[in-house]
Formats: C-alpha cells, structure tokens, sequence
C-alpha cells in the first residue's frame, strides 16, 4: 500500500504531492515544521508542538492554516492512513504562494504538508550502544528558537559529521560554548555528577524531548542544570547524551574521536533513558510547555 500525504486540503498518494514552483517555503525557506514522535500509536507531546508551532508561526507572522483542532485531526488521520504504529509524523506550514518578492504578500494562504513514515518500535539497547560527536562552529542565524525549514547550516553539519564516521555534530559558538547539535539537543554529566543542558533562550530550540527529559528528571528527584557549557567542559565530562523525537534519549560516548568519561554507556544516561520511556508511556509528553525563548 502506498504511503498517503496531506497537501494543501487533500489526500493524496506520497509520490504525487507536490506545491506550487511559488511557494514562499521552496523559494524563501519561509516556514516552520514540526516532527511529532509516534509511540505504540500514540502521538508524543502534542501539546508542546503545537505550542512551539504556534511560537515559530506567531514570530514569522505567518497564518495557521486551519485551527488547532481541526489540524490534529488533519495529523491523526495522516497517521491512520499511513498505519503508523511507531514512526514520525512530519508537518510544514510556509507562507503560501506568491509572486516571488521578498516583503510579505498582502493576501496569502498558508500552505500545508504533513507526512508520515513507519520506523521500528523505540530500541532501549540501541539508544544504549553509544555513538560520536563532533564539534563544529555554529554558523546559522541568531533566531534558532523558531523551527525554521531553513536548515541548510544544519545539513552541512549533520553531513560534516556522518562523513568521519559520527552520528551528531554539535554547535559552537563564539564564546567556545556549545549550543546544540544539527538536530538534537545536547547533554552531558560533569565530572562532579551535575547533569547539564544549555538553557532555553535564541540560541537553541527547545526540544519536546528535552522537555520531557527535564519534567521526568524533576519527578524522579533528579538534579540538573540549564546553563551554558564549554566545548572543554565537554570533552572532560563522564556522560553525554543526546535528546530529539528521532533519537529519544541516545547515549554520546565520543567527542571528536575522544572517548566520552570511560568511553561506555553513563549510569545516568542509562537512567534516563528508562525514566523517559516511563514518562511518555504513562504522561505523553511534557506538561509545561510554554519556554521557547
């Protein structure tokens, strides 16, 4: 069977969707997009989407397409078309057609595309094997708090890294801090055992896991820290971990081809790697929702 799209008001066979050659998204990379995690058919952390969507429509001034309401039903039909069980869900909004000019058309109707794929189910012992980072300057604009589909820094990065052998790349910027990676928030374990993510503020974007990483941390007990840390600060720590909807909770045990702490899997890691999973099985998703800059 065929995957299925939604474009535009319709329902459509995968290989058929297309937008206008004019469209601001395709032109401009004016728009924003979401990526909801499927989990045993379940949507994760729908709230926090669509409350960071209609943070990264509301600071581009672009219109939602339909309401709120009718447009979950729009994601859980996609879904349900596809026969997603466990997979992503992925929505773009741009500004719509228009003759090609930089300033904002005076009438325009949002376009909308939402896709769906199947993936295999969440793996707890493959999120644990580990993987390698590598760090590089951040060289993209200074508003990454808005989902943008504008990620051509972030491409060059991910294939930057994929080309020596590493799952992730992650950002610096000029103060030698890291901010983040191509596509996942970044994590470590100090060597004094404080667990540590970059606040939220414009030079990050604040995932839905990490989100839900911090709410299942808080009611664990578990300490942490939203600050800034330093690429050496980095390379010294005991643990290190990633968090997005593709890569849930996974484990870093090289940075720049240097062994992580022991250079296995951290116990904290571990730890909250199980303490996630029991959270968006039982909550769904994050709770407060409402921090994106």
């Amino acid at each position: 069977m065929s995957r299925i799209a939604y474009v535009n008001g319709q329902y459509v066979p995968h290989s058929q969707g297309s937008v206008h050659i004019e469209d601001r998204g395709y032109q401009f990379a004016d728009g924003v997009y979401e990526v909801f995690a499927v989990h045993g058919g379940k949507l994760i952390g729908e709230q926090g989407h669509l409350d960071r969507l209609t943070h990264s429509l509301g600071e581009l001034q672009i219109k939602w397409p339909m309401g709120k309401r009718s447009l979950m039903v729009v994601v859980r039909q996609v879904v349900q078309r596809n026969h997603v069980k466990n997979g992503l869900v992925y929505l773009q909004i741009t500004r719509g057609v228009a003759r090609r000019d930089h300033p904002f058309p005076a009438e325009c109707q949002s376009a909308l595309v939402i896709t769906a794929r199947k993936m295999p189910p969440l793996d707890k012992a493959a999120l644990s094997k580990g993987v390698g980072v590598i760090t590089i300057p951040d060289i993209r604009w200074q508003r990454k708090d808005i989902k943008s589909i504008a990620l051509l820094p972030n491409c060059l990065g991910k294939q930057q890294a994929r080309s020596v052998g590493a799952y992730e790349a992650w950002m610096y910027n000029e103060k030698d801090e890291i901010t983040e990676g191509t596509s996942a928030n970044a994590w470590i374990v100090t060597k004094s055992g404080e667990l540590v993510t970059r606040q939220v503020g414009q030079s990050i974007l604040n995932g839905i896991t990490r989100l839900a990483v911090i709410e299942a941390a808080r009611a664990s007990g578990l300490a942490f820290s939203e600050r800034a840390f330093s690429r050496q600060e980095a390379a010294e720590a005991k643990e290190a971990f990633v968090t997005s909807s593709t890569s849930h909770v996974k484990a870093v045990t090289r940075i720049d081809g240097k062994p992580v702490g022991n250079g296995h899997v951290g116990e904290l890691t571990a730890n909250l790697l199980d303490l996630y999973v029991d959270f968006i099985e039982s909550k769904g998703g994050p709770v407060v929702t409402n921090r994106w800059n």
